[in-house]
Order: C-alpha cells, then structure tokens, then sequence
C-alpha cells in the first residue's frame, strides 16, 4: 500500500481519499482533503498557512534535520519479497520510531526551555503595573476594622 504526501499539507493520503490535480505537463498534485484543494487554488503558500507541516517546519516548531527523514524517503526500486528481510525491516522500522519519538520529545523540551522564565518575568511585569489594584492584607483588615466601628456607631445611634 503506498501512501502519498498531500502537496499542500503535507499530511499522509491513504489509498482511495482525496483528489489528483494533474497539470497539463503531467505534474501530479495529490490533495487529502478539499480544504488543502481550495488553499492550492487559491495560490496560498504552505509555509504561511499556520496548519501546515511547512510552516510548523520553516518556524522552527517541528524538527527540519535529522536523520530519521531518510527512513521515510519514498523508493521505486522495486525489492524482490524475502521474509528474513521483511522481518528485520518492519523491527527496523519500529527502532526509527521509538528513536524520533525520543527526539521529537527532546526538541520540544528544549524549545520550551525558557518559557517558565519568560512566563514568570511577564507575570511579574503585570503585577508592578497594576500594583495601585492590589490591596495588602493589612490595609484590608483595617478596611474591616472600619467597617465594623462604622456598623457599630450605626446601631448605637
């Protein structure tokens, strides 16, 4: 079963979904969903779209490099059926993924490093700002204390 790359998402298309678009040069254009079909007519960008796997990459939100990508290149050369080789391909292939998943998981700690930090700063910078709206917990007692003299000079009166 061989499973296309949509052109404008880059998401997987399966077998029997989505639509062909071939240009009169015979430049095949596979689409998953309308969606992408209507972005690609529409003469959109990929790497502008904010869904898409070409802006996630060209942000820097997902890893570009690695060398776990060479495992997913398409080949058409086709390999005459071998059980050992199968076997040790599928184990292969399950190794690439457990070891991408680890990367992908380590990417995105580092990436988001500095946010706790940055997160704590801006929090911080809020509160000096409206620090005018905050009352301490002393003022507010005496606030309290007020409020009682003046019910009881009410009720004495």
């Amino acid at each position: 079963m061989r499973l296309e790359k949509c052109y404008f998402c880059s998401s997987t298309c399966y077998p029997g979904h989505g639509t062909v678009f071939v240009r009169n040069d015979g430049k095949n254009f596979r689409f998953c969903r309308s969606k992408c079909h209507k972005n690609f007519k529409m003469k959109r960008n990929p790497r502008k779209v904010r869904w898409t796997k070409a802006f996630r990459k060209a942000a820097g939100k997902e890893m570009a490099i690695d060398s776990t990508f060479e495992f997913e290149k398409r080949r058409n050369i086709p390999v005459r059926y071998d059980r050992d080789l199968m076997s040790t391909t599928i184990k292969a292939m399950k190794r690439v993924q457990e070891i991408k998943a680890r990367r992908e998981r380590a990417f995105y700690k580092q990436r988001m490093a500095g946010n706790k930090e940055r997160e704590k700063s801006l929090n911080i910078r809020e509160i000096q700002k409206g620090i005018h709206l905050i009352s301490t917990p002393l003022a507010a007692n005496k606030e309290v204390q007020k409020s009682a003299e003046t019910s009881k000079h009410m009720e004495t009166d």
